[in-house]
């Protein structure tokens, strides 16, 4: 058994939704990840898209439940004393039927949570299907164990816990994204395409006029395509005035994946030093892309364009885990002929960069 220390934390975590090259939704969620030694565990795991079981769109009774399975005199949902540490977006199971996993069986990753005296030990982590892992073939052999001191542990998690007879903690309220401009069908494909994947969006010719509580509580505003500059202006004022910490953006093309990735990326706070995806750029007249990553992590781009009838094209072009460093992934230029944009995606961050030519 290990005995060397580690510490145990918890930090605000984001799974970027969108709208894939084949048409499916890929929900929006924030949560909570565990912080090991400062550094966000999930991201020790490159090529995994999940979330923990703290997820901040749960019910304030769902949610303390789900903190209360993470301490170990909770009853094992599991057996062999697992828990879920990490589980799938979409479902939460571990065995998934939505199209948007790629397959079945999804699986989660889970672990061993015990007390070992005073202190919390996680071990054996792996990915589960079914009832017992095979932790020969599944297992994270190169993730733990830790050691986490017992005290430091439970004040972590039963700072999320409602004291007795008080109120439970104030979580952070769910994303919202304010679209400025006319009713019409872009802003409303828009609207429909957040909300499906899980962040609030409202439609507005008029946020000048709009309380400042109100306006703090968007943390996306998205200006239409016929919105002036002096209009612009004087949203951006309003903003001011209230104190808004929203990030403003300008839709790029009447291009909904497209909108819906510039929406993800605006809602990304994710300090520069946990970040994974660090750069995104079109090199050599779009023939290359030239994408930066901080550690291993999956990508996935894809291209979006308008065809000669204005129709909206988006169109995958490569998926794979990359090293860290900077990596040139040659384009399709049948993908990238025209005013066309690139996006990457990674499991927890979103870049959009215009095609260069």
């Amino acid at each position: 058994m290990i005995s060397q220390y580690v510490t145990f934390g918890l930090v605000p975590a984001m799974r970027a939704g969108g709208v894939l090259a084949d048409g499916a939704y890929q929900a929006h969620r924030d949560f909570l990840d565990f912080a090991v030694d400062g550094s966000p565990l999930l991201a020790r795991l490159a090529d995994l898209d999940a979330v923990s079981p703290l997820a901040l769109d749960l019910g304030p009774s769902d949610f303390a439940e789900q903190v209360r399975t993470l301490l170990p005199e909770a009853e094992m949902p599991l057996e062999g004393s697992r828990r879920v540490i990490y589980g799938c977006p979409e479902c939460a199971g571990l065995a998934c039927g939505e199209p948007v996993c790629g397959g079945y069986a999804c699986g989660a990753v889970t672990a061993v949570i015990e007390r070992d005296g005073p202190d919390v030990v996680w071990r054996d982590f792996g990915r589960q299907t079914g009832r017992t892992p095979d932790a020969e073939r599944d297992g994270y052999h190169d993730i733990g164990p830790y050691r986490f001191r017992g005290e430091e542990y439970r004040a972590a998690l039963e700072r999320l816990l409602p004291a007795d007879g008080a109120p439970a903690p104030e979580l952070p309220a769910g994303p919202r994204a304010l679209l400025i401009g006319p009713r019409a069908a872009l802003l409303a494909r828009l609207a429909a395409a957040l909300r499906r994947i899980g962040i609030s969006a409202e439609i507005t010719l008029d946020a000048v006029h709009a309380h400042a509580d109100e306006l703090r509580k968007y943390g996306v505003v998205v200006f239409g395509r016929t919105i002036g500059p002096d209009e612009r202006d004087a949203v951006l004022n309003a903003l001011a005035a209230a104190r808004s910490e929203a990030v403003c953006v300008t839709v790029l093309a009447p291009i909904v994946p497209l909108l819906v990735a510039q929406v993800e990326q605006a809602l990304d706070r994710t300090p520069d030093h946990r970040r994974r995806l660090l750069r995104l750029t079109a090199v050599a007249g779009g023939a290359e892309a030239e994408v930066e990553v901080a550690s291993a992590c999956r990508v996935r781009l894809a291209a979006h364009r308008l065809d000669r009838l204005s129709r909206p094209r988006t169109r995958a072009l490569f998926d794979a885990v990359l090293a860290p460093g900077t990596h040139r992934i040659p384009l399709e230029t049948r993908a990238v002929r025209g005013r066309s944009f690139l996006t990457a995606h990674t499991s927890e961050a979103v870049l959009v960069a215009p095609v260069a030519r």
